[in-house]
């Protein structure tokens, strides 16, 4: 029975040093639990020994992880995450880019598409090319209604696959971050891919971010994975509830094909904001296949309204974290 007890106590005092060195604590969500470090207290050492052992932690943990850097001419990143693909999170990063600069048109604001894998920018945005290079080697990025963009659609044919490990991806959101003259910027969107893998891991430690947009559908299954995506960020601006009804075009009969406010209640659990909701809308889908969004091709039309609605919420949540 000692042993055991011993073995246990062993295998705690090794998941908790662990857990210091590249565990959760690293992305210092906000949702950490707060009982997550009492064994740590319970089975160090005192005194002296514990203070060693609180500076050889703090030492492993300045050497793993990168020091957060601002990005040149940026004032703020804002990153529009989710736990799951397929919710419209592309779209609505493009719309809110655009919703950014309708709404006070003395701010300027870049759109970064960090989804390597699947870049989709370039087509909601309607542009090709590559980008050309300045005197100090930095790419310029392709601009269309006056929002700068850079992709990996842009380095890349449009149907090439990228199958890249882990490093190659990390490498590449370096360059599309770093190797950039994004200029000057009030604000740079983040078109974060889906999940939470190493390209999140990737921005979250190297750049510091003013806040992040959570975005899904009001189905449960969407909903587990948002959360997972909200556990991410430090800052969570709030959430957009995207797809949340269906409006009959013939005989203007509302229908909730996702479900009804399930966001609502995750952002309630979370103790975060509801930025607003998006509908469910051919208009949505039609003008972002074009290549023009709703917000600059049917301004005056609800949908973009609701984006411009959720840019005016965002944009008071990032005022609220700088008070």
């Amino acid at each position: 029975m000692v042993k055991l007890h011993d073995s246990y106590k062993r295998l705690l005092q090794i998941y908790t040093l662990s857990s210091n060195i590249i565990g959760t604590p690293l992305l210092g969500s906000r949702f950490v639990p707060a009982h997550q470090n009492r064994h740590e207290i319970r089975f160090k050492t005192s005194g002296a020994g514990e203070r060693a052992l609180q500076e050889r932690q703090r030492q492993h943990m300045a050497r793993g992880l990168p020091k957060q850097k601002p990005i040149a001419g940026v004032k703020e990143v804002i990153v529009v995450a989710s736990g799951k693909g397929g919710v419209g999170k592309s779209t609505t990063a493009v719309n809110l880019a655009l919703g950014l600069m309708a709404n006070d048109q003395s701010k300027s604001v870049g759109l970064l598409d960090a989804d390597v894998y699947g870049p989709s920018v370039p087509k909601l945005m309607n542009l090709k090319g590559n980008p050309e290079l300045t005197d100090k080697n930095l790419m310029r990025p392709l601009v269309n209604f006056g929002i700068p963009c850079m992709s990996m659609g842009f380095l890349v044919e449009e149907v090439a696959p990228i199958v890249w490990r882990g490093l190659m991806v990390m490498s590449a959101i370096e360059k599309l971050v770093r190797q950039v003259d994004w200029g000057n910027l009030d604000y740079l969107v983040i078109d974060m891919p889906p999940g939470t893998g190493d390209v999140q891991l990737s921005i979250t430690q190297n750049i510091p971010i003013a806040g992040a947009v959570i975005v899904s559908t009001p189905q449960d299954i969407a909903l587990l994975d948002a959360r997972r995506g909200a556990e991410m960020f430090r800052k969570v601006l709030g959430l957009v509830q995207n797809m949340s009804v269906f409006q009959c075009p013939k005989c203007n009969h509302q229908t909730h094909i996702f479900g009804l406010d399930g966001a609502k209640e995750l952002a309630q659990t979370l103790g975060v904001e509801m930025l607003g909701d998006i509908p469910l809308h051919l208009n949505i889908r039609e003008t972002s296949d074009k290549g023009q969004p709703v917000v600059v091709s049917s301004p005056d039309s609800p949908e973009a309204e609701a984006y411009r609605r959720v840019a005016a919420a965002v944009v008071r949540r990032l005022a609220e974290h700088l008070r």
